[in-house]
């Protein structure tokens, strides 16, 4: 949240200019850079509109939280107003979305969809928009458990005319949804006061809100059986739900003829890629279209294997590889979703593949010849073994050649790490990923972050956080040899030696030895702490608390990083690896391992002088000592 204040100060402040002076301030102190040019834009024409409103309402004494950020998650809601309720006398909340459309058409095969000038591709409906974030506010904020009913939404356009955006009404169904324009004002103001009593201030709710505890994200893994089976867990918003209803319009297209057309979905580190894709997956299943998902991890391919599979065989089978498909007809399936797509490999042979099947043809190709619909959800700066090759251009590419269609839809709101962009923005700029050097971490109250002095110290903190009920893991950068799977009954062996502190890698097959799980299972499974994790066991999981091992690979030494590329015992780096690649994606694996955690990070670097950098940008109160 950028700004607290009641109605009645806002106005004051946006008519002696300071409102915006003040939070273009705040928005530089939490973000890292200043805001564009059209967000202050938008505060400076739509903020004084609705304290105008609420003022003209008598609600001067309610309180406006302006640009509020929704919990575990980087996306913001305009306003949240609070209030008390006329006639219940409870808490009261409404979610204000701001447009300054002057008009809109609802897109012509969804009205959850809309166009306008501005932009090229479709956008969601406003009303959807707002709908779906007081739905995630009553998923996500314990002051409102059990209480949905508390928040009501509404899109304010107060530029738009009647005539010119009459077509988004389509979607008003209840009072998470409502939209307004200048020609309704009278009918908003009622709106407003239905929902918040003129007699009682909105501080205590307010403060009630901000102080609710934020509901553990449902894991990924831990629902994946409802998602896929039952019905959908998990609530999309803005870019995510254009995403979905893009690929579900396209499955449509592709049914009344015959079409084929690829989307392409581009998003960094928990921006809900494989949220997206399991909610289209489960849409499909249950819609009865043949679809398969194919995630570019085996160590995710087994897990949902495992978890969404565990009662029915045939949810098993929908989880493939992208190797798969090598002898499948063309346009077997209607939808094939490849998650993790960046880890895409120039050709689907390996030593195993019969030479019947060694045909050169390129993977892409393969995954978008099998499906009428192939969905790409791709990070390429997550590529961190040689040969990955899943880029935008390459895909597009590949789909241009063959004369099909490619939608590409951005995904700009991130869930992972506590929803924080500060924290992702230091760990990028940390590790030299972003221009302009190593950033101090300014703590955001979203996302935990603490240098460790040794493992020992890292360990029994992550510890005392299982104790909590919180899931931790440890994990590291590839710096120790890793030894063959012990026999059955033998103990696992204790491969990362630091000092005088020892433990096992994660293992590597696919069964259990001695309490340990396989390894597909151990960012997932309670029985993984205790081994440590590395990057391909970890990419594409997430936990609460992420305790991360900085090996030789990796040094500060002077001013900037240095990677050693002989401390690293990566067999995927071979002679022929150049140096310029080996160190790129020894950075790409140290931000992958840093941005596991969903509540915090301990991070402990093996060097003395790293240490001492981390130690400089962290802050000594950041210490796990000092916790």
């Amino acid at each position: 949240m950028l700004f607290r204040v009641s109605a009645k100060s806002v106005a004051v402040m946006a008519l002696d200019g300071s409102l915006f002076l003040h939070l273009t301030e705040q928005f530089a102190h939490m973000h890292g850079y200043r805001p564009g040019p059209s967000e202050a834009r938008s505060w400076q024409r739509s903020i004084p509109v609705l304290a105008a409103a609420l003022n003209d309402a008598g609600l001067g004494d309610v309180e406006v939280m302006l640009e509020y950020a929704l919990p575990l998650n980087s996306k913001r809601a305009d306003a949240v107003l609070a209030g008390v309720h006329p006639v219940s006398g409870e808490p009261s909340y409404v979610v204000v979305e701001l447009k300054q459309w002057s008009q809109a058409a609802p897109h012509e095969d969804d009205p959850a969809l809309c166009h306008i000038d501005a932009y090229a591709n479709p956008v969601l409906n406003p009303i959807e928009q707002v709908r779906r974030y007081c739905e995630y506010l009553a998923n996500f904020n314990g002051a409102l458990a059990g209480h949905a009913g508390r928040v009501s939404g509404v899109a304010f356009l107060h530029n738009a005319t009647e005539f010119g955006v009459s077509g988004l009404r389509e979607l008003e169904r209840d009072g998470h949804g409502q939209l307004f324009t200048a020609e309704r004002r009278g009918e908003f103001l009622d709106y407003l006061r239905s929902k918040l009593s003129d007699e009682h201030p909105g501080a205590a709710p307010a403060d009630e809100l901000l102080s609710g505890k934020t509901v553990p994200s449902k894991q990924l893994m831990a629902v994946a059986a409802d998602e896929v089976r039952d019905r959908e867990q998990f609530v999309l918003l803005d870019q995510q739900q254009v995403a979905y209803r893009m690929v579900l319009n396209a499955v449509r297209k592709a049914k009344r003829s015959d079409h084929k057309e690829v989307v392409i979905v581009t998003g960094g580190p928990g921006t809900g890629k494989s949220v997206i894709a399991l909610s289209l997956l489960g849409e499909l299943y249950r819609r009865g279209v043949p679809a398969l998902h194919a995630p570019g991890s085996p160590s995710f391919t087994k897990t949902m294997r495992k978890v969404a599979g565990a009662r029915k065989r045939e949810v098993q089978d929908l989880f493939k590889y992208f190797n798969s498909f090598m002898s499948t007809e063309k346009n077997t399936l209607d939808v094939l979703i490849c998650d993790e797509a960046h880890r895409i490999r120039e050709t689907s042979a390996n030593r195993y593949t019969s030479a019947a099947h060694r045909t050169g043809r390129p993977q892409i190709e393969e995954l978008i010849d099998v499906a009428r619909v192939p969905v790409f959800l791709l990070d390429e700066h997550q590529v961190v073994r040689p040969g990955e090759m899943g880029t935008v251009a390459e895909i597009k590419a590949a789909a241009a050649k063959k004369g099909i269609e490619c939608h590409v839809v951005p995904l700009d709101s991130q869930f992972r790490c506590g929803g924080s962009d500060a924290y992702l923005r230091w760990v990028v700029r940390l590790l030299g990923l972003e221009p302009g050097g190593s950033v101090t971490w300014d703590p955001d109250d979203r996302m935990q972050l603490l240098v460790a002095e040794s493992p020992e110290e890292m360990e029994r903190f992550l510890e005392g956080r299982r104790t909590q009920n919180y899931g931790a893991r440890i994990s590291a950068g590839y710096c120790w040899p890793w030894s063959k799977e012990p026999k059955p009954g033998d103990p696992l062996a204790a491969d990362v030696v630091i000092g005088t502190w020892a433990r096992p890698w994660n293992l590597r097959g696919e069964r259990a030895v001695s309490g340990a799980p396989p390894s597909a299972l151990w960012a997932t499974d309670p029985a993984g702490f205790g081994q440590v994790g590395c990057v391909y066991t970890a990419q594409g999981f997430e936990y609460d608390w992420s305790g991360v091992i900085i090996g030789p690979d990796l040094v500060w030494r002077g001013d900037r990083w240095v990677t050693e590329r002989t401390a690293s015992k990566d067999p995927v780096f071979k002679k022929s690896t150049p140096d310029a690649d080996v160190d790129r994606l020894i950075r790409n694996t140290y931000k992958v391992l840093l941005t596991r955690g969903m509540v915090g990070t301990v991070v402990y670097s093996t060097d003395a002088e790293t240490r001492e950098k981390l130690r400089e940008l962290v802050g000594v109160e950041h210490e796990v000592a000092a916790v």
